[in-house]
């Protein structure tokens, strides 16, 4: 833990022994720093106001008085870290200084919720200048004077989805601006500091040792579940991880080739078999920073020859694009590499036929890889950013079209890297009745491993002023997946 003079600092966030501890100020005043200077270079001195936000509130189950587990909204957490609901935070642009605004809550609070705490403890937990009551927003704000109160308003290009605008009796009394928070926010949120790639690298490091687990624990007869809960007990219980940061993926056999498997409508409940190949796609997050991997592994601990050549393909491809990633480096254009390697592993195993950039004019790599190379990764899992003014489109073409940016690379950004190889179906099956994609593939093959499944290897992946460096530790090679699944330890004595 953050340790001062013996004493634990009233602004650390830890989550008991063995996991890691930091000083709230320490995260955030850098954070709080570069979100008021982009903000301040895009107004004029004299329209300079305060940034104001609104936190999340509880989440209830449909008409129920039954709540999920609360989570933080990621603009408000990624300035305040505030892991309570129903706040207002504020920026002052002119002079940098923080308030919170919290909600007054009841007596009875205390007797289902806990002791009632006061803005003085909330003031140094969080690290910002003063606390007041909610219900105190609208004087203290006049009490300021801005000339203008700026709102978060914006598009999230994943889910269509707009923010949530601060709101408050009395607001109409101020000028309101909504053009600057949005597009500062967003771009500071691609770019990480130093402390935020810290903690992202421990929920590495937690989630990578829970898919250690997962592959040492994994034999023909579990089911699927088995292994998702096996992965979730890891995080939480060795690293203070309480939180999944999407639905896990356990995939086995040929449900491996869905995509996004494991949600409602097959919730990781398939038996696995002897001789399946398996799709393991999980992260964990801690203090709201994700990691996000993804192992592929024979269900007996032996690959078969097809296995190997498959989980090869993806793995060239893989480890080229790390390897060719750096700063200014078109997103799409790594897409591209990780196709052109998996064709050509393809090819090797007598998949596909002919020249492999005819193929990828043909988009004979989208059949096999329909999903984007990977995504902006940081509080949340498809993180903010990929898109927007000023910044490369989304392309039309298959896969590409599929890419959640399309930006350069640029240092301190952090990407998953994912590419994969599936034998679905839905997209192989209408391919060997048309003659233009058909004339690329040999029929008696793709047929013969359409019960195959797929295999996709995931790393969240930094770039950094001269490449890029993996944050995920997990066993790749086949070699070293096989030795690990045997009982080898991790990592390599």
């Amino acid at each position: 833990m953050d340790m001062s003079n013996g004493t634990m600092r009233s602004d650390s966030f830890s989550m008991g022994p063995a996991t890691k501890s930091f000083s709230r100020s320490e995260l955030h005043g850098p954070i709080r720093a570069k979100v008021r200077e982009g903000c301040r270079k895009r107004l004029p001195e004299a329209q300079q106001g305060v940034l104001l936000l609104k936190g999340g509130g509880p989440f209830d189950l449909y008409s129920t008085d039954m709540e999920a587990i609360f989570r933080q909204e990621s603009y408000f957490h990624y300035l305040f870290g505030v892991e309570e609901e129903d706040y207002y935070g504020a920026l002052d642009l002119r002079d940098g200084r923080t308030m919170l605004f919290m909600p007054r809550l009841p007596e009875s609070y205390a007797v289902w919720m806990g002791e009632i705490k006061g803005p003085d403890f909330y003031r140094q937990l969080y690290s910002v200048d003063a606390v007041h009551y909610a219900d105190e927003l609208l004087a203290v704000l006049k009490g300021l004077k801005p000339p203008a109160l700026h709102l978060l308003h914006g598009q999230n290009t994943d889910s269509g989805r707009y923010t949530e605008e601060a709101t408050f009796k009395g607001i109409e009394d101020f000028t309101l601006e909504r053009e600057t928070a949005f597009p500062v926010l967003t771009e500071c949120r691609v770019i990480k500091t130093r402390e935020e790639l810290e903690i992202m690298q421990y929920a590495n490091d937690i989630a990578s040792a829970g898919h250690v687990k997962v592959m040492q624990s994994c034999k023909p007869g579990l089911m699927e579940y088995h292994l998702e809960t096996t992965f979730l007990n890891s995080c939480y219980a060795e690293g203070g991880c309480r939180h999944a940061p999407y639905t896990p993926i356990c995939a086995s056999g040929p449900r491996c080739a869905v995509l996004h498997y494991g949600h409602a409508g097959a919730p990781n409940n398939k038996q696995i078999r002897d001789g399946d190949i398996m799709l393991q796609d999980m992260g964990c997050e801690y203090y709201s920073y994700d990691s996000d991997i993804t192992c592929s592994f024979p269900a007996n601990g032996r690959f078969t020859e097809d296995q190997k050549a498959l989980y090869n393909a993806v793995l060239d491809a893989h480890s080229s694009v790390i390897s060719a990633m750096k700063p200014g480096v078109s997103w799409p254009d790594m897409h591209l590499l990780a196709e052109r390697c998996i064709l050509k592993g393809l090819k090797a195993a007598g998949v596909v036929t002919g020249d492999v950039e005819e193929m990828l004019s043909a988009c004979i790599g989208a059949l096999f890889m329909p999903h984007g190379l990977g995504h902006l990764l940081g509080i949340d899992t498809h993180d903010v950013g990929g898109y927007g003014p000023g910044l490369p489109e989304r392309s039309k073409g298959p896969g590409l079209k599929s890419l959640r940016t399309a930006r350069g690379l640029e240092p301190n950004m952090v990407i998953t890297v994912e590419p994969g190889c599936y034998f679905n179906p839905a997209l192989l099956k209408p391919a060997l009745e048309d003659k233009a994609q058909a004339a690329f593939l040999v029929r008696d093959r793709v047929l013969s491993l359409l019960g195959f499944g797929g295999v996709r290897l995931e790393d969240d992946v930094i770039v950094t002023e001269s490449g890029a460096r993996s944050m995920t530790k997990v066993p790749r090679s086949v070699e070293d997946v096989e030795a690990v699944m045997a009982g080898a330890p991790w990592p390599r004595q």
